[in-house]
């Protein structure tokens, strides 16, 4: 099944590891006269006219700001302002949400990246171990204790997301906060000690009440809300019979591809409104539609 460009991937972006622990070499990114520092409001990003994320010099770093590298981009520097202790307003407000909707996928995969580190580092000040405060190492891809030593690297909370598949129809469920009339794909986090598979099997049991199996995994995209890698399945309903629950989502429906379709191509007399360009639901549903 053909998927095509997926939202916050792309970024062209040399991680440079094998950095991250080289003093002499940090030095010199930070000395590059042609680094360049991510201007970001809270943890939103600034974007220009064209969506693109605009840059800085590191002379603008803010007071009490650690910068934190992201890597390179055509040979130069990039980095990321850490304040530790800032808070922010809604972890998603309509004002990201339209910016996401400028943004070129290249360019949402590198706000990814700065977000999510960033947000790792406001949430983890203070070792799960001892409880101590910890300290910022690797260029800023990891904090060490230095009570008890114990180091600490940014995480991804995997999540599966799916579209259950009978007699040539997908199902689709809304949540209540969603604009009205939108409908996505479900989705749910993998437990501890569970594979993507039964993942996929327990959350749309539970969400709205129908077994699967035959799970096919079509494609990822990381979601920087706070940091999650989304993860897409097809799976085969036993039946399209449904039992909601209500605490999950607010209504789910069976879909046909000419349906699926008119969504995504925003048609006026469409039965409901497709998920974001930038959301991997609207690229699983797209596969989905083109794959028949």
């Amino acid at each position: 099944m053909r998927v095509g460009p997926v939202g916050f991937t792309g970024a062209v972006l040399d991680r440079a590891d094998r950095e991250r622990n080289d003093p002499d070499a940090l030095a010199a990114a930070l000395g590059d006269w042609r680094a360049r520092l991510l201007k970001l409001n809270g943890l939103d990003p600034e974007i220009d006219a064209d969506g693109r994320l605009v840059w800085a010099s590191l002379a603008d770093l803010p007071d009490a700001a650690d910068p934190l590298f992201l890597g390179y981009i055509d040979g130069k520097p990039h980095f990321v302002p850490l304040r530790m202790g800032e808070r922010h307003g809604p972890a998603r407000s309509p004002a990201l949400f339209a910016m996401l909707g400028l943004m070129p996928p290249d360019q949402a995969g590198l706000y990814a990246c700065a977000r999510s580190l960033v947000d790792w580092h406001q949430r983890h000040g203070y070792c799960p171990v001892c409880g101590s405060a910890t300290d910022l190492f690797r260029a800023g891809w990891a904090r060490r204790c230095p009570s008890c030593a114990a180091e600490h690297f940014p995480r991804t909370d995997p999540v599966v997301i799916m579209l259950a598949e009978h007699d040539g129809r997908a199902l689709l469920g809304r949540q209540a906060a969603w604009p009205a009339g939108r409908y996505s794909a479900l989705a749910g986090f993998v437990e501890v000690g569970e594979s993507i598979e039964e993942a996929v099997v327990r959350e749309t049991l539970e969400e709205a009440g129908v077994r699967v199996s035959d799970v096919r995994y079509i494609a990822s995209q990381p979601w920087p809300f706070a940091s999650s890698l989304m993860i897409a399945c097809i799976a085969r309903a036993e039946s399209d019979s449904l039992n909601l629950d209500s605490q999950e989502i607010e209504d789910a429906m069976w879909v046909t591809r000419d349906e699926a379709r008119a969504a995504l191509d925003g048609a006026g007399d469409a039965r409901f409104i497709a998920p974001p360009r930038y959301a991997i639901a609207h690229s699983l549903l797209s596969a989905w539609v083109e794959g028949g």
